[in-house]
């Protein structure tokens, strides 16, 4: 049985959110092949994630042990670490992903938990995990340099040791005359066939 951990990071409203509309499906298609994993839904907005402030640092590099699972401010490290899976959830800001996703990073972000240092450089934590990547985008951002939302996450789960990463992304979102209802559905065919192998 595994633990699948759904970050959902849109500021639009569930039946708004095209990215939620196929990441939602992938998560419905998910549950009927996997009925007994555990699904943890963790909706950044709802959860009022907030930036770091200088007095949180001191326990995000403290010590990690029984007693700092207890601790508010590396709870969302704990149960990053302890899943299995991942479904990401967020569309494109401003070529990059929301700032909450961002802030949310920096939580989970925890040396002891995430990665290690050690005297050849850090070392992921969180090996042999899986994630996707569900993005709608404004543009087509698909090879474009100006993308750096699925690049950073690439980037940062590759840190902590998640390399297994797919991406569905709706491109041309916001493009006059776009068949948008066309690319949803074609993503959400995408996201079903991905969620028989996730």
């Amino acid at each position: 049985m595994s633990k699948v951990l759904y970050i959902k990071a849109d500021i639009k409203n569930e039946g708004e959110s095209r990215t939620f509309k196929v990441s939602d499906k992938f998560l419905e298609e998910y549950k009927k092949n996997n009925p007994k994993d555990e699904v943890i839904v963790l909706d950044l907005y709802e959860e009022g994630i907030d930036f770091l402030r200088p007095d949180d640092l001191g326990k995000l590099f403290g010590p990690k042990d029984e007693e700092s699972k207890n601790n508010p401010i590396l709870k969302y490290a704990y149960q990053f670490a302890e899943a299995d899976k991942y479904i990401i959830a967020a569309p494109m800001w401003n070529l990059s992903i929301p700032a909450i996703l961002k802030a949310y990073i920096d939580y989970i972000s925890v040396t002891g938990i995430a990665f290690k240092y050690t005297a050849e450089g850090p070392v992921g934590l969180l090996k042999d995990k899986r994630a996707v990547y569900v993005v709608a985008r404004g543009g087509d951002y698909t090879n474009s340099p100006y993308e750096m939302g699925e690049r950073y996450l690439r980037t940062i789960l590759g840190f902590f040791g998640i390399t297994d990463i797919e991406t569905i992304s709706l491109e041309n979102m916001d493009v006059i005359g776009a068949d948008v209802q066309g690319k949803i559905n074609e993503a959400i065919k995408r996201a079903s066939l991905l969620s028989e192998n996730f």
